[in-house]
């Protein structure tokens, strides 16, 4: 059988039907967006398919309609009869790309489309001409409609990008770019009679960026139920879709189609962007790990905003409570403020959290990681902030920790925490405590073991701080800080911690650890 051609990274609609790769059909979404409203905007995290979908709507507007043969919004199409596949002018901003640091990188960009534009419409350039850019955008508009006699579609993809790319490293800029996006997206605010479609998408709503308090006429999809599946591929899809693919990738793993579904959904599925609404894979892992036969970190390959990891030190919030679960309504889900502390928004936004229940007593969302692949992933980015930039190679070295335990020797184990916690740098005079540095630490140590073997963290909830599981040991961990090594061991007993574990086969062990402030590491252990 002939390989499939899978349309990894690629977003464009024309390319991936005219060169015959394996696509999803969610052009029922784009039929329900198209026919029912005027103006939208469309929240979702980095690689989700954002980019394709406003390719779509643009191929659509367009009246490409070869490219839609077989496709669910053909039928629909046909049934309009003499109206079918009416043609639009379409003005598409692809905002991904640019160097939005320049002081003018998102004008020339602005000004570029509407270069582009102009030209394929075949405008008289004279009366199009302007002493400002929103007025050349408006002069556009109106001299499409006139030309064409149809209302104009504008679609702008990523709208975000030109401010998370500069919020960090240049925030001067990223002002001016606010500032220019204020006065330009803000001339279609009384523009209906000439416009037919307004689409916007990002990954991240900024309350305060114009668009949204200018532009009150966008209504926000990003949570709504019925397009919950806009972006991302379902488990139906998956089932419906890419039969070969899970049958490749099973026999290259040596696995059972049952195995290769419950690892897939492990890794890459778990994103939910509404209360009700049905659950996503991430669709660059999932085409990803079909086109390498393997089981990898594909999206997490594609950067971790550095935003999201100074929010984080920035904020209260603890590691535990992010891979716990956290809570948020749904005006904070939705809404961004750059000067809020409190980073569950962006985490939310950006992917990294995902909604997991509802609380419709008081409107809350209970929110949680989606995968193995997000934990793990994120987990490992804080490598450096939290560990100390010397610490690189700790992956490695908890492998080793691990192949301690799996073979029965808890002694190397702890030998190995000592040497990871002699190696993580501290400011002069600066001693760790419990409540702060020392128990992130010790936490995004113990929760990266999870990603090689069944590693329970719970730390400072009532339940045995560390449970870890290998084919032939179970090991119960209690850790203490500056207290007696007896109090750990008693903890252990008192609490029943191992309870749970004694009719299992496997040998088990109880561990108590303690680590001293003085000595910023381990001081003393018993195992019995």
């Amino acid at each position: 059988m002939e390989k499939r051609l899978l349309p990894v990274g690629i977003q464009s609609f024309k390319a991936i039907r005219e060169k015959s790769f394996v696509y999803v059909d969610k052009t029922e979404y784009v039929w329900k967006l198209t026919h029912s409203g005027l103006s939208y905007f469309l929240s979702r995290p980095r690689r989700f398919g954002k980019s394709l979908l406003v390719s779509t709507l643009e191929c659509y507007f367009s009246g490409k309609k070869d490219l839609f043969k077989g496709l669910y919004i053909e039928e629909k199409e046909q049934e309009l009869g003499d109206d079918a596949w009416t043609e639009y002018p379409v003005i598409a901003f692809y905002l991904s790309g640019g160097d939005y640091n320049s002081p003018a990188g998102l004008q020339d960009r602005l000004n570029n489309v509407l270069d582009i534009c102009i030209n394929r419409y075949h405008l008289n350039k004279d009366s199009i001409k302007a002493d400002t850019l929103p007025v050349k955008f408006l002069n556009t508009i109106l001299a499409l409609y006139e030309k064409t006699g149809r209302q104009v579609v504008v679609l702008v993809d990523e709208y975000d990008k030109p401010l998370l790319s500069t919020m960090i490293s240049n925030p001067e800029q990223e002002e001016k770019n606010r500032e220019l996006y204020k006065g330009f997206f803000s001339i279609l605010k009384d523009m209906d009679d000439y416009l037919r479609f307004v689409f916007f998408t990002g990954v991240t709503k900024f309350t305060k960026v114009s668009i949204f308090s200018d532009l009150n006429q966008l209504v926000d999809i990003s949570m709504n139920n019925e397009f919950s599946g806009i972006c991302g591929i379902t488990e139906d899809e998956l089932l419906t879709n890419f039969e070969p693919e899970i049958e490749d990738i099973a026999d290259e793993q040596g696995i059972s189609r049952k195995e290769c579904l419950a690892k897939l959904e492990k890794m890459y599925d778990g994103y939910h962007f509404s209360k009700n609404g049905v659950g996503v894979y991430n669709p660059f892992s999932l085409l990803s790990a079909f086109m390498n036969k393997d089981f990898n970190s594909y999206w997490f390959g594609t950067g971790t905003p550095d935003i999201l990891i100074k929010k984080l030190q920035d904020s209260r919030l603890s590691l535990p409570q992010i891979t716990d679960g956290v809570e948020a309504t749904e005006d904070e889900l939705l809404d961004y403020r750059v000067e809020d502390q409190n980073p569950i928004p962006l985490f939310y936004q950006t992917g990294y959290l995902t909604v997991c229940g509802y609380d419709s007593d008081f409107r809350l969302y209970s929110l949680k990681l989606p995968n193995d692949e997000v934990k793990y992933g994120f987990l490992n980015s804080l490598i450096p902030s939290v560990l100390g930039s010397e610490n690189k190679e700790n992956p490695v070295s908890l492998r080793y920790m691990l192949m301690d335990l799996k073979k029965g020797d808890p002694e190397s184990f702890i030998n190995r925490l000592t040497s990871l916690f002699a190696a993580i740098p501290y400011p002069e005079g600066k001693a760790p405590e419990y409540e702060g540095e020392w128990s992130r630490q010790l936490f995004l140590i113990l929760s990266l073991m999870g990603a090689y073997t069944s590693c329970e963290v719970h730390m400072a909830t009532g339940r045995a701080d560390c449970v870890v599981k290998t084919p032939d040991y179970i090991y119960v961990f209690e850790f203490k800080l500056d207290k007696p090594i007896e109090d750990a061991m008693q903890q252990i007993d008192d609490k029943g911690y191992a309870i749970p574990y004694i009719a299992d086969n496997r040998k088990l062990y109880k561990i108590g650890i303690v680590f001293l402030t003085e000595k910023r590491n381990v001081s003393d252990y018993k195992i019995s």
